[in-house]
C-alpha cells in the first residue's frame, strides 16, 4: 500500500450533463470554484475540461481555459492543474458514407488539441493513448498524433499524464518510452468503467498494474457506481485515487453528489479509514518534480 496517496478531482469532464446532476459546474467561474473547493477538501490535483457557458456543451476555446486557470492560480498557486487534451479525438461515421464525418465528430489535428497546453503551460496535461469504441462513436488517438502532442507538452515543460483505457494502451506507453518519445517512470491513470475498456474490478486493476512501465506513478479510478469502490481498490493496490463529477454523479446510492468537494471528502475518508495518508499539493509537486508553484507558469 502507498505510504502517501494523492487525490485528483475531475470536476466537469466532457459527458456529464446537468440533467444527470444539476450541481455540475459549467461556467469558468463555477469550474474554478469547484476546483478550489475540491482542493480545500483534500485534492492535490484538479483535472479540468471546459464548457460553453451558454450551451453547457464541451468546448476547446482557449479563453475559457485561460479564465479557469487564472482564477485557480490567483487563489491557490500550490494546487496542481491538470488540463485535458481529450477533446478533438472523436469520429462518427455518417450513415450514408463512413468516410464522411457525422455531426458528433470532433476529430482534429494534434496541434489544435494541445493549443491551450502550449499557451497556458499547466503543470500536467492528459495524453490519451486509447483508440476504442466510445458510445456510438470511435475515439482515435493515432500514434503520430500522440507523438506530436507528447512533443508539444515536452517543449512547453508540461508533464503528461498517460490515460490508459485497456491493455494495448499500456503496451503503447511502454513502446513510446522505449523509443524516447516519453520519459521513463511516467505519471499514469488506469481508467476503468468505460464500456469496451478496462472493467472496474480488482482483477483488472492488478492485471493493469502488472503491465505498467517500470517506476510509474499511477492512479486507478472507476466510473459510475464503481467510482468509490475503486477508490478503495486503487489505494489497496498501491495507487492514488481520483473522483469527481466527470466520473460519477452520485455520492451514494440514490444521493446525487452536492459538489465535487463532497466527493473528495468521501474519497479521503475511505483512504484514511484504510490507514492511508493523503498527500498535499506541495508533497505531490515534490513527488512529480514539478515547480513549487504554478503562479509564474
Amino acid at each position: 500500500m502507498a505510504s502517501s496517496t494523492f487525490i485528483t478531482c475531475a470536476v466537469t469532464g466532457n459527458h456529464t450533463t446537468r440533467a444527470q446532476n444539476p450541481n455540475l459546474p459549467v461556467t469558468p467561474n463555477e469550474i474554478a470554484e469547484a476546483a478550489l473547493s475540491a482542493a480545500e477538501a483534500g485534492a492535490a490535483i484538479v483535472h479540468i475540461h471546459v464548457r460553453d457557458p451558454q450551451t453547457t456543451m464541451p468546448s476547446m476555446k482557449l479563453e475559457y481555459y485561460e479564465d479557469v486557470v487564472a482564477q485557480i492560480r490567483r487563489a491557490n498557486p500550490a494546487l496542481i492543474i491538470n488540463l485535458t487534451t481529450g477533446p478533438g479525438g472523436r469520429y462518427q461515421p455518417s450513415a450514408h458514407d463512413p468516410l464522411v464525418p457525422g455531426p458528433k465528430t470532433t476529430l482534429t489535428t494534434a496541434e489544435k488539441r494541445v493549443a491551450h497546453i502550449t499557451a497556458i503551460r499547466p503543470d500536467i496535461a492528459t495524453l490519451d493513448l486509447n483508440t476504442m469504441v466510445f458510445g456510438g462513436e470511435v475515439v482515435i488517438n493515432a500514434p503520430d498524433s500522440v507523438r506530436k502532442m507528447a512533443a508539444a507538452m515536452s517543449a512547453a515543460g508540461v508533464l503528461p499524464e498517460l490515460e490508459l483505457f485497456d491493455s494495448g494502451d499500456i503496451q503503447f506507453a511502454n513502446d513510446l518510452i522505449k523509443e524516447g518519445t516519453l520519459a521513463p517512470k511516467p505519471l499514469c491513470s488506469i481508467v476503468m468503467g468505460i464500456k469496451y475498456g478496462f472493467k472496474p474490478v480488482p482483477e483488472t486493476l492488478f492485471y493493469a498494474r502488472g503491465l505498467m512501465p517500470e517506476g510509474a506513478i499511477w492512479t486507478g479510478f472507476g466510473t459510475g457506481r464503481m467510482a468509490f469502490p475503486m477508490v478503495a481498490q486503487s489505494y489497496l493496490a498501491g495507487g492514488s485515487v481520483r473522483v469527481g463529477l466527470e466520473d460519477a454523479v452520485y455520492l451514494s446510492a440514490g444521493e446525487l453528489a452536492p459538489s465535487n468537494a463532497a466527493m473528495v471528502v468521501k474519497a479521503r475518508r475511505i483512504v484514511e479509514d484504510l490507514g492511508g495518508v493523503i498527500a498535499s499539493s506541495q508533497e505531490v509537486r515534490a513527488l512529480l518534480k514539478l515547480p513549487a508553484s504554478n503562479a509564474a507558469r
